[in-house]
C-alpha cells in the first residue's frame, strides 16, 4: 500500500488530523495554521475583554492594573508552557513513526505534569503575587488591584494548564480545529461573564478575573473530553495517569529550554513595564492597550512558528530532511505575508484600535509610539522564532534556547539599563525590540546550520 493510500485511509479515519508526512506542504501549514491562529487570538480576547471591560467600566486605574500584571503573569507561567511544547514534540514524532505504546505514554505523563504544575502555580500566585508586583515599582494606586487580579487568575491555573497540554497533544496530531471550536465556546461565556460582573455586579478587577478562571475551566473540561473519547492512540484515561521519566526528560530536554527562554524574555518584559511604570499611569495605559495588541500579531504568526515545530517533527521521526527544509522555507513565507498584513494593518489603524480600550487622548498618544516600533517591524521577529522552532522540532532546544536569551534579553537590557537612562523616552525604550530582533536573527540562521547538520548527521548514525 502507497504514501497516499495509507494517509487516504487516516483521513478517513479521523477528519482532524492532518499528515504533514506527505503531500503539498503549503496548503497543509495554512490549514494547520489557522485554526491555531485564531486560537490564540480568542485565548487572547479573554484578556482583551477583560481590559475593554475594566477601562470603559472600572476606570484609567483598574485598566492599569489590570495590564501591569501581563508581562508578569507570563514570567510565572511560561516555563511551564514551554514544557507544553516538548510535550508537542514528542506526540508528534511517536505518532508519526506509529508508535502506539509510546505515544499513549507521553499522552498520560504530560496531561498529570500539566494537573501538577497547575497546583503549583497556585500557590506561586497566591503567596507571591504581591511581592512581585511591588519589586516592578507598581504604582500604589494600583498595586492592591493588581494583586487581587493576580491572585485570583492564579487559582484557575490547573485548568489553565491542562488546556494548554491537550490541545499541544492534539496540535501533535495535526487537530488544531477542535481547540478552536472549545475556545469560541469559553470566550463567548467569558465574555458574557465579564459584563454581567462588572456591569451588573460591580466586582471590578476581581469580577474579570473570575469570569476568565471560569472560561478556563470550561475549555479544559472540552479538550481533556476530546482526548477521553479519542479512539487513537493519544486516547486519555484516568487510570493510565503516570509520570514515565523516559518521556519526561525527552518532554523537558525540548520543552525547558523553550520555557526557560520565554521566560527570560519575559523578564526582560518585565524591566521594559518597570520602564513604562516609570512615566506614570497615562503611559502604563497606553502600553497595556499597545501591548495588547500587539500580542494578537504575536498569536497570529506564532501559530506559524509551531506550525513549523509540529511539521518539522513529523517529518524528523520519519527521517525526511528535504521534507523539513522545504517545511522551513514555506513557513519563512507565510510568515513575512503574515506579519507585513497584520502589523502595517496594526499601525494603520492604530488610532481605532486604541480607541475599542481607551478615549483618553494623551493614553492613545502613548499607544501609538508604541505600535511604531513593534508592530511595523515584527516580521523580523517571526522569522527569528522559526529557526528555534524548526530546531525543536529536531528535538534540539538548549543552544537556540541560550542564543535567544543572549540577543534578545541581552540587547533589551543593556538598551534599558545603558541607552534608555541618557534619552529618556518611549521612542527610545522601545526601539530596543527591533534591535534585539536582528541580532537574535543573524545568531539564530548561523545556529540552525551548524545544529542541523549536527542532529542529521547523529540521526544517520543511529539508523546504522
Amino acid at each position: 500500500m502507497g504514501d497516499g493510500q495509507v494517509s487516504e485511509l487516516t483521513t478517513k479515519r479521523n477528519r482532524y488530523e492532518i499528515d504533514m508526512c506527505n503531500g503539498s506542504i503549503m496548503d497543509k501549514l495554512i490549514s494547520f495554521s489557522i485554526p491555531l491562529m485564531l486560537s490564540g487570538i480568542l485565548q487572547l480576547l479573554f484578556n482583551a475583554v477583560d481590559i475593554i471591560v475594566v477601562g470603559r467600566f472600572a476606570g484609567s486605574q483598574a485598566l492599569a492594573a489590570v495590564g501591569s500584571t501581563t508581562a508578569l503573569i507570563n514570567v510565572f507561567t511560561n516555563l511551564f508552557i514551554g514544557v507544553s511544547l516538548g510535550a508537542n514534540v514528542l506526540a508528534a514524532r511517536f505518532y508519526a513513526s506509529g508508535r502506539k505504546k509510546e505515544m499513549s505514554e507521553t499522552v498520560h505523563t504530560s496531561i498529570l505534569f500539566a494537573l501538577l504544575s497547575g497546583i503549583v502555580m497556585v500557590f506561586v500566585g497566591l503567596f507571591f503575587s504581591r511581592a512581585a508586583l511591588e519589586l516592578m515599582d507598581t504604582p500604589a494606586d494600583v498595586i492592591d488591584q493588581s494583586a487581587l487580579y493576580m491572585q485570583i487568575y492564579f487559582a484557575g491555573m490547573p485548568f489553565f494548564m491542562l488546556y494548554n497540554y491537550g490541545a499541544a497533544i492534539l496540535r501533535a496530531v495535526g487537530d488544531t480545529k477542535r481547540p478552536l471550536f472549545f475556545l469560541v465556546i469559553a470566550g463567548v461565556i467569558n465574555a458574557g461573564l465579564n459584563l454581567f460582573l462588572v456591569i451588573v455586579l460591580h466586582l471590578g478587577v476581581a469580577g474579570v478575573a473570575i469570569a476568565t478562571v471560569i472560561a478556563q475551566m470550561i475549555s479544559c473540561i472540552l479538550v481533556l473530553r476530546c482526548l477521553y473519547q479519542s479512539t487513537g492512540s493519544y486516547q486519555l484515561r484516568i487510570s493510565r495517569l503516570t509520570l514515565k521519566w523516559t518521556y519526561l526528560k525527552q518532554i523537558f530536554q525540548v520543552g525547558i529550554p523553550a520555557g526557560i527562554q520565554s521566560t527570560v524574555i519575559n523578564f526582560s518584559n518585565v524591566l521594559l513595564q518597570s520602564s513604562v511604570n516609570s512615566f506614570g499611569s497615562v503611559a502604563m495605559a497606553g502600553y497595556t492597550a499597545a501591548n495588547n495588541i500587539f500580542g494578537f500579531l504575536f498569536a497570529a504568526v506564532n501559530s506559524i512558528t509551531q506550525a513549523c515545530m509540529s511539521f518539522t517533527s513529523q517529518n524528523y521521526g520519519v527521517g525526511k530532511w528535504k521534507r523539513m527544509d522545504r517545511v522551513l522555507l514555506n513557513c519563512m513565507l507565510l510568515t513575512v505575508i503574515v506579519s507585513l498584513v497584520l502589523g502595517g494593518g496594526s499601525y494603520l489603524f492604530g488610532p481605532e484600535l486604541l480607541r475599542i480600550y481607551t478615549s483618553d487622548a494623551a493614553v492613545i498618544q502613548c499607544g501609538m509610539e508604541i505600535l511604531l516600533y513593534t508592530t511595523v517591524t515584527y516580521f523580523m521577529c517571526g522569522i527569528m522564532d522559526l529557526f528555534p522552532g524548526a530546531l525543536r522540532g529536531m528535538g534540539c532546544s538548549a543552544v537556540p534556547m541560550l542564543l535567544s536569551v543572549i540577543g534578545t534579553v541581552g540587547t533589551r537590557v543593556v538598551w534599558i539599563f545603558m541607552v534608555f537612562p541618557k534619552y529618556r523616552s518611549l521612542d527610545i525604550l522601545f526601539i530596543s525590540y527591533p534591535a534585539s530582533w536582528l541580532v537574535t536573527i543573524a545568531l539564530q540562521v548561523v545556529c540552525y546550520y551548524f545544529v542541523r547538520k549536527k542532529v542529521k548527521s547523529e540521526f544517520l548514525e543511529g539508523k546504522k
